[in-house]
């Protein structure tokens, strides 16, 4: 029996009533106990099955922050579907936008361990979920099952190019974009290339296709509509949707979740910068990905601090959920001796450092300054009209 079929196997056991049983003993399993617990369960189940049921566990755990904990502890996982699934709120806003541009049937390839494919059935759609892996086919139909979501997920195990597509609404594809070596940052390197996937995306009348969120601006297909995505701040993915009509005028989107506001556009030219004034912006890095920092600008009718540098700045507060705004108390050339001196004179002991355009990393200028105080300070390390810059101030809670 080859690896692949024994890891089957291994994972079908946990499916049996030994396996759930196992399975709901350890729900309250937590990473460091596995010694003294596999010793305690080998007693009474078979050793390899104790093993399975306490990697499961630990995936459990892992996939939390992803799926939630209600929805991980009744899923499956693999290492690599943990690692690779989508986050279940941008899972469920790309569903959303399937479920609003009135698509009923969608083939899911490379579809991992089913979070898309779970996402999209909770909004009604109908998915023939395709991925090549066994394991992961054998994991996503069980996550289907477990879910109660089986009637709309229809698994199958084999390669995403034999699927034919002009029988459904539309295509979703998230090519594998890692490899033994690490992240593959060449579109054409991915598993399928992008030149494969874009050409299925044509087939459907809608698609969409999940990309990194470094992709070249030039490497967008004509026609498509980029969209980054960010949750929490963090930027999570690019997506290259196809037949929503938006790419000529709106070729591209930022989307925050979890609030779920777009921003579009990415005709404007570059805001002219000048010097700092009274408020800082920070855009979100999807509006930064998607190159729409000149339309935060023009809703806030603010101008750059550098040409090179995506910091915002203006006289007048104006709230934005595009980006963080900051009262700047002090604009001064980059010096250690003064930074520290300042700090120690306001009593400042909670330094938040960020930088943009600098060398300098904040960790390694927070052990310098050793702060200490009852007072906190942001400090931006970036350029301003070209020379290496210090920024003070504070962050404006009610501008978000």
């Amino acid at each position: 029996m080859d690896d692949g079929a024994v890891e089957i196997e291994s994972f079908r056991a946990l499916l049996t009533d030994e396996g759930q049983a196992l399975l709901a003993e350890l729900a309250d399993f937590r990473p460091g106990q596995e010694l003294a617990v596999a010793t305690r369960l080998r007693r009474s189940h078979d050793a390899e099955l104790v093993s399975a049921a306490i990697g499961q566990a630990g995936l459990r755990q892992r996939a939390a922050a992803k799926f939630g904990a209600a929805d991980a502890a009744r899923m499956y996982f693999t290492p690599d579907g943990v690692e690779q699934a989508t986050r279940s709120s941008v899972a469920d806003w790309r569903a959303a936008r399937f479920k609003a541009l009135g698509v009923r049937r969608l083939a899911d390839l490379c579809s991992g361990i089913g979070g898309d494919a779970i996402a999209l059935a909770r909004a009604g759609i109908e998915v023939l979920a395709v991925d090549r892996s066994p394991l992961t086919c054998a994991v996503a139909e069980a996550n289907a099952a477990a879910l109660g979501l089986d009637g709309l997920i229809h698994q199958r195990c084999g390669d995403v190019e034999d699927v034919a597509l002009k029988d459904f609404d539309a295509v979703f594809v998230d090519p594998a974009r890692r490899s033994g070596r690490g992240r593959i940052f060449d579109p054409e390197a991915y598993s399928p290339p992008l030149s494969w996937a874009v050409t299925a995306a044509r087939q459907a009348p809608f698609a969409a296709l999940k990309v990194a969120p470094g992709i070249p601006h030039q490497s967008v297909p004509e026609g498509a509509e980029a969209e980054w995505v960010s949750d929490a701040g963090d930027v999570k993915e690019a997506v290259l949707w196809f037949g929503t009509g938006a790419a000529q005028e709106h070729p591209h989107r930022a989307t925050l979740l979890p609030g779920g506001v777009t921003l579009t556009g990415g005709r404007l030219p570059d805001p002219e910068a000048g010097p700092v004034r009274r408020y800082l912006y920070e855009p979100d890095g999807a509006v930064i990905r998607a190159h729409l920092v000149a339309e935060v600008a023009e809703q806030l009718d603010a101008g750059l601090i550098d040409p090179t540098i995506a910091y915002l700045t203006a006289d007048e507060l104006r709230p934005t959920p595009f980006a963080t705004a900051y009262e700047i108390t002090d604009v001064l050339p980059f010096g250690l001796k003064k930074l520290k001196a300042l700090l120690r004179e306001r009593r400042v002991g909670t330094v938040v450092v960020k930088k943009r355009g600098s060398a300098i990393e904040p960790e390694e200028l927070r052990r310098k300054l050793k702060p200490e105080g009852p007072n906190s300070c942001t400090v931006f390390l970036t350029r301003a009209s070209g020379a290496p810059t210090m920024l003070l101030g504070q962050p404006v809670r009610a501008a978000r």
